[in-house]
């Protein structure tokens, strides 16, 4: 009789034997929580949602176009910096290098203080949900500028020399060469630093932007609910979060040819 909690070697899971496994571990993560809530005796009580459901919705609405505006920009700006990486104009190119490395270099908390109180003072950006989208797709920009850089820098180049033999032109190449491999090679990073976007964006509540942390706290404040309500946020980036990966799953079996064919 085989092993119901072993994966077989070399091949896919079955999906009953891996639905069955899973729900096994939320079973036990779940208990193992009920555990620690009952032995520092903490009780949950959400009724404080009824209360609170327009702010709540308002504050969860405010991140998801935080984080799907900061996305956008984010991923434009993280393409032009690893393309200006590899320019021949030096200015150009050290300019996108030490931008990498000063983000990467320093906090969030420290970024969003220096561009809302210095810099955006300094141009007159008044509008807070401006200045968090430009401070996040600034600080997440230069995450993703490595990561592109790093797909661009592992693509072989007689693969370009091949298509151009067949007779493939330059747009053809980028379009059922380069770009198919960069899309399944840079998606689970990208991924990851997509949710980073979303979570990042609650230290935007430093600055005074009703987000979901911000009004979580506020919330708190008032109804001393905290770990409802703390457990309530958590949740609710969760179904932020959670989606991104089931759609680059879904995205990597459409681009890995290897395991099409």
């Amino acid at each position: 009789m085989r092993n119901p909690f072993l994966a077989p070697e070399g091949g896919r899971t079955p999906p009953v034997r891996a639905a069955a496994n899973y729900l096994l571990v939320c079973v036990v993560v779940v208990l193992v929580f009920w555990a620690a809530l009952t032995a520092v005796d903490v009780k949950f009580d959400f009724g404080f949602i009824g209360t609170y459901h327009k702010r709540i919705l308002d504050g969860f609405l405010m991140t998801i176009a935080l984080s799907a505006t900061s996305l956008v920009v984010s991923l434009l700006l993280g393409a032009l910096v690893a393309v200006g990486q590899g320019v021949r104009f030096l200015p150009a190119r050290y300019l996108c290098d030490l931008y990498v490395k000063v983000i990467r270099g320093t906090p969030l908390m420290a970024q969003i203080y220096l561009f809302y109180y210095i810099i955006g003072t300094a141009v007159g950006l008044t509008s807070r949900f401006w200045a968090g989208v430009l401070i996040l797709s600034i600080f997440e920009g230069a995450y993703i500028a490595e990561i592109i850089r790093g797909s661009l820098l592992s693509l072989d180049r007689t693969q370009l020399e091949s298509a151009a033999a067949v007779g493939f032109t330059h747009a053809q190449s980028l379009r059922y060469v380069i770009l198919p491999q960069m899309i399944a090679r840079t998606l689970p990073a990208l991924t990851g630093q997509f949710a980073s976007v979303i979570k990042d964006s609650s230290l935007l509540s430093i600055i005074a932007v009703i987000e979901i942390m911000q009004t979580a706290k506020e919330i708190s404040s008032t109804n001393y609910r905290l770990f409802e309500t703390y457990f309530m946020v958590g949740v609710l980036y969760l179904v932020l979060t959670l989606p991104l990966t089931f759609v680059s799953r879904a995205f990597e079996r459409r681009f890995n040819y290897a395991r099409a064919t």
